[in-house]
């Protein structure tokens, strides 16, 4: 079993060297574009109040409002992740890869972001209702599920993938890198490849004491996918993990993309070869991340008259073979 002293000191080499944030909490009307603002939010849903870190781009409050993207960090991280990431994101704002969005991450402790089986701490609540309405109260941010994301690191993709499958008709895509899935359908499939890092002791707080299987079983992300892809078929999905995980996430990750792919729902999935679970490469696979997010708010312009022409005469190679034709769905994998 992993030491959870030595977790934590490989998670905060994630962190980085923090930028400086403001602590005030100021409202849409004062708060300075191109800046992270922290700000605390109070809820009977979880224990204390919640630091949630909020970046507002330079294009922040001259004109419409701006999309909003919910960010949550990994285990043993905080609010301050968000420091990490900014100068990269801020850079591909400006260059015009990442259209102009807010993000907001909040600190969830070591929660999974999940409503826990007792009812002590309710994280899945605090962020649909408490949290998104905070924000579209005090920020200048779009209210409609086409311009409201969701997206993770480790835990924090975990938790994206939990609140995102199981809401799916709250959020217009969702976007996550090495979420910690496990490569199971049932608690009672994992073996010690998740086990070292995620000893049963750990979900107790969540699950219960022993951890209730279908309690697990109803919130794993895998499962909810198998047992109804349907209801994820209008979501936009991406996967990121690196194929030298060392928490062996790489595993679940897959699993996870075969159970969409079988099922025909559209997503996007990246092994990233050489990729480690901490370390540089998270900056630009974030980068990537948010790309496929801005790729959802202005789609490109990818199928053009070439592309229909082309596409007719394959249509009419098919007929010919006695193949049938397929009607074009971008939600679906072609073929399934």
């Amino acid at each position: 079993m992993i030491n959870r002293r030595n977790f934590a000191v490989a998670m905060a080499a994630m962190a980085g060297t923090p930028l400086s944030a403001r602590a005030d909490g100021k409202g849409p009307g004062t708060v300075n574009p191109g800046t992270v603002n922290r700000i605390t939010v109070r809820s009977a849903h979880v224990p204390g109040d919640v630091s949630v870190s909020i970046y507002t781009p330079r294009a922040y409050g001259q004109g419409r409002p701006l999309p909003l993207m919910l960010l949550l960090h990994g285990g043993n991280g905080s609010d301050q992740d968000l420091l990490r990431f900014i100068p990269a994101i801020a850079a591909a704002m400006t260059d015009g890869r990442i259209p102009p969005l807010v993000i907001a991450m909040p600190s969830a402790r070591r929660s999974l972001y999940m409503d826990f089986k007792d009812g002590s701490q309710r994280w899945e609540t605090f962020i649909l209702s408490d949290l998104l309405a905070h924000l579209r109260g005090t920020l200048a941010v779009s209210t409609e599920r086409r311009h409201t994301f969701i997206g993770g690191v480790s835990m924090g993709g975990a938790g994206s993938l939990r609140l995102a499958f199981k809401h799916p008709g709250i959020f217009g895509a969702v976007a996550v890198l090495e979420p910690a899935v496990e490569p199971a359908l049932s608690w009672s499939e994992v073996g010690p490849r998740v086990k070292f890092w995620r000893p049963e002791k750990v979900l107790e707080p969540m699950f219960g004491s022993p951890v209730d299987l279908e309690y697990w079983a109803a919130n794993n992300p895998a499962t909810i996918a198998k047992h109804d892809p349907k209801r994820l078929i209008d979501l936009p999905i991406y996967l990121d993990v690196g194929d030298q995980d060392m928490l062996y996430i790489n595993q679940g990750t897959e699993f996870l993309h075969r159970i969409l792919f079988d099922a025909g729902v559209g997503h996007e999935y990246r092994l990233v070869h050489g990729a480690e679970h901490v370390g540089p490469s998270l900056i630009p696979r974030l980068v990537d991340a948010l790309d496929f997010i801005g790729r959802q708010i202005q789609p490109p312009e990818w199928i053009d008259e070439r592309v229909l022409k082309a596409r007719a005469v394959y249509d009419d190679m098919k007929r010919a073979a006695g193949m049938p034709v397929e009607d074009v769905d971008p939600r679906r994998i072609r073929g399934s």
